[in-house]
């Protein structure tokens, strides 16, 4: 996903015996291609949003595991949708890290974390509502319902900003 400057060789001449090629840097944030890591994503506004809802996620299931709560559907859903979501984010996280985007080609990925945004979101907001509902004002309830509330504003931002990204540039590189 880096634009930055590359040089591409395509051959030497054939007057002369071949030189090596000179070394060159790519100059990129995101790092070269031969990198394993993208070592710019975590510094990104994508990344660190992601990094945010996993925070949120974690400090939300923890909040509920440790209080004490009669409605076990209600708490055991919001329980079981922030691991998920959390799992789900950290695998999109590393994904972006180790650029397995890059080789798995045959998935659209910025199809698929629309869509587990879409679906995450959806359900991480119903647990929230119902957590919220449910609380009957134990602090460690309140405060698992508001991380889920603030995980869904976070998880909402991505996923206008992955649909943003991705019709918007698809749009406007048709017409160049």
């Amino acid at each position: 996903m880096s634009h930055g400057a590359r040089v591409i060789r395509t051959g030497v001449s054939s007057g002369a015996a071949a030189a090596p090629p000179p070394v060159t840097v790519a100059s990129s944030s995101a790092g070269s291609d031969a990198e394993p890591m993208d070592g710019g994503y975590f510094r990104s506004c994508a990344g660190m949003l992601k990094v945010a809802q996993m925070i949120s996620l974690l400090i939300g299931f923890i909040s509920v595991n440790n209080s004490s709560w009669t409605d076990y559907s209600a708490y055991s859903f919001f329980q079981i949708v922030t691991m998920c979501d959390l799992v789900m984010i950290l695998f999109f996280y590393v994904m972006h890290i180790f650029r397995v985007y890059r080789k798995l080609t045959c998935v659209s990925w910025p199809l698929a974390e629309f869509l587990h945004y879409l679906i995450g979101t959806i359900l991480l907001l119903i647990g929230s509502i119902v957590a919220a509902a449910k609380s009957y004002n134990i602090t460690g309830l309140v405060a698992g319902a508001t991380f889920g509330f603030l995980a869904t504003i976070l998880c909402v931002i991505s996923m206008w900003s992955s649909y943003k990204v991705s019709c918007i540039t698809q749009s406007t590189s048709k017409y160049r």
